[in-house]
Order: C-alpha cells, then structure tokens, then sequence
C-alpha cells in the first residue's frame, strides 16, 4: 500500500515475477487502471477485436477501460506495477486521460526514452521486491502534481463505488453543485469514461465477484439482485463486457480453477486461449 497522498490514488502497488498460467489471458473490465514496468521480455495487449495486437517491452499504462483486453504473456515475465483508482493515473500523465480510453500507451510514451530506461536500470539492479517497489513509489510521488477537478471526480466515482453503481448521476451532479454535462467533461478528462460508464463498470465487476464459480448460479437471482431490469439485460451487459454469455464466463472460471487450483490470479483474468 502506498503512503499518502498517494493513497488516494492508488490500490496498491505490486511486483510480479514467474510463469504465467496460460499463454494468453483475457482481463474484463474493471473501475481501475493499470501502470506496468516491464523488466522481462515483451508482452502484448490487444485492446478490443478492432485494434491490433501492440507490443510492449518498457511497460504500459491502461487507464479505466470500457471493453475486455487481451494480455499475451513471454514464458516467464517479471514487472513492477500499479493498481490506480479510476481516477489515479490523471496527474501523471501529461494528455488528458481521454485520449488514452481503451487505448494502451507505452511508458516511453507517457514520461520519455531517458526517464523509462533510467527507471527500468535501477529497478534491475534493485535488492529485491521491497526495494524495488519503494523505488516505483518515489518516482510517482516525485511525478505527483495538481490535477485541477479531481477532487470533483474523486468524490463522485467514491460515491458511485460505494453504491455498487446502484446511483442517479444526475443527483450526484446536483449534489455536487455542478450541471451533468461539466460532471461528465471532467470525468472524461480525468478517467476518460462518463460517470453513467464508470457506474456500469462498478455495478458489472461487484455482479461477477458475487459469483462463486465452485457452486451453481442462478442467473435470475443474481441479475436482480445487482439491479439489473432483466436477465437479458444482464446477458447484454455481461456480453459487452466480456464478449462471453454469463453461462461461457462460468465455464471458463471453472476451466481455470480446475488447471490452476489455488492460483493468485483466479478471480479476475480468464484463459483466453
């Protein structure tokens, strides 16, 4: 966990080292981004059946996405990263977040050849996770700087977080003292989706963790229980989140629990391949 003000920001920062279960995993939507620094061979991400396969070998930054990315793996990979809050990665980068929407960009793009490969040197020749992590901190708050709306946006996306997305974006609009229309500019800016979108995202991503793939699901129940009109409105949304029915996602959890029992990574990632 990161110290304040980073906090309020980040989820966590994270160091990865090993073999990757499968080839190829597919990573669905969720109300967060991602910062990668990649210190193994190349990995790449395919951003939606209409974007090409990009490679990437200094890291990326994801920021929230609307669409399931595709992340191919090396045979081993080794990277150090950050979990953001939707609205996190805003004051690091110097593009509004927008531009960026279900759009990967290399690290080298975002802070430049010399600052990447003189962060990446030191990260290699750090003594172990602890220190390497500390280092990723201290860039970031090195890098930290004001970000004019995000204290708007912050509170906003926590409300929205803490009702499941299950809230009017015009009250919250309302109660905030600003119209829909400057509330959904800054979350643009700033997360690079619309509050209704984010909202979307939190409802869809706190449906799926309520599945236990070990047992049967009634699909009925749990599409009315998260709000959901319908369950074809469920299967809509599940689908375009996915590109997976619900009952296809529950047989491809349950495929990574049978081949990968006790895996860190169960729970969110799916084998895509």
């Amino acid at each position: 966990m990161p110290r304040p003000p980073l906090d309020e920001l980040i989820d966590d920062l994270y160091y990865l080292e090993g073999a990757p279960p499968y080839a190829r995993l597919m990573l669905p939507p969720m109300p967060s981004a991602l910062l990668i620094v990649n210190l193994g061979a190349p990995f790449r991400i395919r951003a939606g059946t209409d974007i090409q396969t990009a490679e990437y070998a200094d890291g990326c930054v994801v920021t929230t996405p609307t669409r399931a990315f595709e992340f191919g793996y090396p045979p081993r990979t080794r990277s150090v990263g950050v979990h953001f809050k939707p609205w996190g990665p805003a004051p690091f980068l110097p593009m509004p977040v927008a531009e960026l929407c279900d759009r990967p960009v290399t690290l080298e793009q975002v802070w430049g050849r010399p600052a990447i490969a003189e962060l990446r040197d030191r990260l290699a020749t750090a003594d172990g996770p602890h220190e390497m992590l500390t280092l990723l901190e201290e860039e970031l708050m090195r890098r930290l700087r004001e970000t004019a709306g995000l204290g708007l946006v912050r509170h906003t996306s926590t409300v929205i977080a803490a009702t499941g997305g299950a809230v009017a974006i015009g009250d919250l609009s309302q109660a905030a003292g600003v119209s829909g229309t400057h509330l959904a500019q800054r979350f643009k800016q700033l997360i690079g989706v619309t509050p209704k979108r984010l909202a979307r995202t939190y409802r869809f991503t706190a449906t799926v963790f309520a599945i236990n793939p070990a047992g049967p699901v009634d699909w009925g129940d749990l599409a009315s229980g998260a709000g959901y009109f319908d369950q074809a409105h469920f299967g809509h949304e599940f689908q375009a989140f996915t590109g997976l029915t619900p009952t296809r996602y529950l047989e491809v959890r349950r495929r990574f629990l049978r081949e990968h029992p006790g895996h860190v990574l169960d729970g969110w990632p799916l084998p895509a391949d």
